[in-house]
């Protein structure tokens, strides 16, 4: 699943440790959500979405 969650940090110039910290999962967590080698679970994908007060299919584009 692709998403836009390297460029929302980007924007906010937040570190990949930073935005793991905030949604309580690793920063290799946050790396492997990035690439999309890891797809989130639907708790974890309401957390991203409500870190960066967006919805959900405003962050994760289905392929």
């Amino acid at each position: 699943m692709n998403n836009r969650l390297k460029v929302l940090r980007a924007e906010r110039d937040w570190s990949q440790a930073e935005l793991a910290e905030r949604l309580g999962v690793s920063r290799q967590t946050v790396n492997a959500l990035e690439t999309g080698r890891y797809d989130p679970s639907l708790p974890l994908a309401f957390r991203i979405a409500r870190v960066f007060g967006q919805p959900i299919e405003a962050i994760f584009i289905a392929e």
